[in-house]
């Protein structure tokens, strides 16, 4: 069996009409069309509710939204199977939740990752061809799209859950595939958090991990007889243009007496996604592989998110501090983030960490931000 796994699909203004009109090939490409056709199996993400009519969650970060009318694009990529936990698929509420769901049973698309309440959520999906069965797992970071005991939405990553989930998947399966919908957004390597994650995942019987929702080509590890990426980047998303968005990996796998996986890049073209070729290849290829022997190197990972740490924690203070966005520009350009530094007190800061890091502290100051959010609205 072949399975070809895509990244996060969504329809944005550039290319509606190329999905309404199912242009596959003003998409794709030639090239990549015919290799995406020959696949047996395709996967990919769908980061966005369907729907006509807006109904925005109150969220941070945007509220993403693609009509009912692309549908018939999505189909047109003959997808074996679409996950749907992501941090974007209750953007617009049950209402476009529950949307996706009616337009992808109407064009009969197999989905995961989404249900009814947290239970349903986290129910797998089996590919059976020739002898072998192969689990696919998906599961996302808790944002605001998650679903609860008694409310719908993605299927939260939860290590007390998930991973037994995973085990029992395993149990029934020759070969199991988990997508985990998490990471940080344009950072190429993993966490020691996520690396953690990820390598348990595998010893409860993950064959392949792969990390989506990063936006960027990431690189890879193998561990425990297993495969993990972290991050391969988009498949059809016209946001932005740069260069984490303008490239991206699709992961071939065949099943046979074991697993082998390849890795296609593609970048982003106009409003479309193309076949990488030549040189362009070779780089990107070139450069996912040698971050790959980067992460090998005994104490690189903490230190390189140490430096990312370090370059993002301003902006997380920031915000935190209440200045607002103007305050906060002004604060940076002309004062050299001086205001937010005589703010956070290094007493103040670690009572900050004790606060984010001890459980029991987490856990009370989450739920009394829900409560004084709901009650604001």
């Amino acid at each position: 069996m072949n399975i070809l796994i895509g990244g996060d699909l969504v329809p944005t203004k550039s290319n509606i009409d190329l999905f309404n009109n199912s242009d596959i090939s003003s998409l794709l490409g030639e090239e990549l069309c015919l290799l995406w056709r020959s696949a047996e199996m395709r996967i990919f993400n769908l980061e966005v509710p369907l729907l006509d009519k807006e109904s925005p969650i109150a969220k941070c970060g945007p509220n993403l939204i693609s009509p009912t009318s692309t549908i018939s694009g999505i189909k047109a990529l003959n997808p074996s199977l679409i996950t749907l936990a992501n941090n974007h698929i209750l953007d617009h509420g049950i209402p476009g939740l529950h949307s996706t769901e009616n337009l992808l049973e109407e064009y009969n698309i197999p989905f995961i990752g989404v249900g009814k309440n947290v239970a349903n959520s986290s129910e797998p999906y089996i590919f059976e061809r020739n002898g072998i069965s192969i689990g696919v797992y998906t599961c996302a970071e808790n944002e605001f799209t998650i679903a609860t005991d008694k409310s719908p939405g993605a299927n939260p990553f939860d290590p007390l859950e998930s991973l037994d989930h995973i085990e029992k998947l395993k149990s029934m399966c020759d070969y199991v595939i988990v997508l985990y919908h998490g990471g940080k957004e344009h950072y190429r390597y993993p966490s020691p958090n996520l690396q953690k994650v990820c390598r348990k995942i595998t010893e409860k019987g993950a064959d392949l991990v792969i990390c989506q929702h990063s936006h960027c080509i990431g690189c890879h590890e193998d561990y425990n007889g297993s495969t993990i990426v972290y991050g391969q980047g988009n498949f059809i998303f016209d946001r932005y243009d740069n260069e984490f968005w303008n490239s991206s990996l699709l992961i071939n796998v065949d099943f046979h007496n074991e697993i082998k996986i390849d890795y296609i890049p593609i970048v982003k073209k106009g409003n479309g996604v193309r076949l990488a070729t030549g040189q362009i290849s070779k780089e990107l290829l070139s450069e996912f592989h040698y971050r790959s022997n980067e992460i090998l190197q005994a104490g690189f990972i903490e230190q390189k998110y140490r430096e990312f740490a370090q370059e993002n924690i301003e902006s997380y203070l920031s915000s935190f501090s209440g200045y607002g966005k103007w305050l906060s520009r002004i604060d940076r350009r002309l004062f050299k983030g001086m205001l937010t530094k005589k703010k956070y007190s290094k007493s103040r800061l670690l009572a900050m960490q004790n606060y984010i890091e001890c459980e029991a502290h987490k856990e009370l100051i989450l739920n009394g931000i829900k409560v004084r959010s709901n009650n604001d609205e």
